[in-house]
């Protein structure tokens, strides 16, 4: 089960190994690797070698390492959107072949936070709509979604029924959402937010902070939504200039 040397380092011929062995379903989902000595012995290179092979794996998501208990390899991501693709989370769900479904936590109207104003370029007496929900994805939590909306966008009657906040905004509003400027970063577990998606202590969040413009380029939705890292992946093309 050795590898072959090539011209390439050991760790990246080891790398590209496990990736192998991973695809052809060698070493499945959520397993447990085996231990470092013998994983090093079986691929015939030294255990430092295996060792920064194992650190990148880590750092790529496709293992995860468990302090006392070993080594596992990563779930695959369900839901996969180019950041630079302007994607609600209902169709990102529907894209990978699974059932939206929305689990409603609350409704309330605030005034608006210094933050808030700046966002908006609103007044302090404008309120704002906070809609709290959490997405499922065939009856699963998958994210945890906090919406912002100008209390004076939306009528008293809007429904809560309607999955895709852009679909309330555009069929109520008549107001279509063409552009946002978003923020992500990750973080460890939340003590709040990773119980309700059930998400396992080692499970890390990924955060967006999004805020959407429309065709005037006024500002008609902030949104801050926390999607578990082991089921969401996001990528953007970058081109040189």
């Amino acid at each position: 089960m050795s590898i072959k040397s090539d011209n390439r380092h050991l760790y990246l011929q080891v790398i590209d190994r496990l990736k192998q062995d991973i695809d052809k379903g060698i070493y499945k989902e959520r397993e447990k690797l085996p231990s470092e000595f013998d994983l090093a012995k079986q691929l015939g290179v030294s255990r430092a070698t295996l060792r920064e092979a194992l650190r990148i794996l880590e750092e790529e998501n496709v293992i995860i390492r468990r302090h006392g208990v070993g080594t596992f390899v990563n779930s695959r991501p369900l839901f996969t959107s180019g950041i630079e693709q302007l994607n609600s989370v209902t169709n990102m769900i529907k894209q990978a072949g699974m059932k939206p479904g929305t689990i409603f936590l609350s409704s309330s109207t605030q005034s608006p936070t210094e933050e808030d104003i700046r966002r908006f370029s609103c007044s302090p007496e404008e309120e704002l709509i906070v809609i709290e929900r959490v997405r499922t994805a065939n009856g699963d939590p998958v994210v945890y979604c906090i919406d912002k909306i100008p209390e004076k966008i939306l009528p008293e009657t809007f429904s809560h029924d309607e999955e895709s906040i852009f679909s309330i905004i555009e069929d109520v509003t008549n107001r279509k959402i063409t552009y946002a400027i978003a923020q992500i970063e990750p973080i460890g577990y939340h003590e709040k937010i990773s119980p309700i998606l059930e998400c396992e202590p080692e499970t890390a969040l990924l955060v967006l902070k999004q805020m959407h413009f429309d065709e005037m380029d006024e500002p008609v939705l902030f949104s801050v939504n926390y999607f578990k890292a082991d089921k969401f992946s996001f990528h953007v093309l970058r081109k040189r200039i």
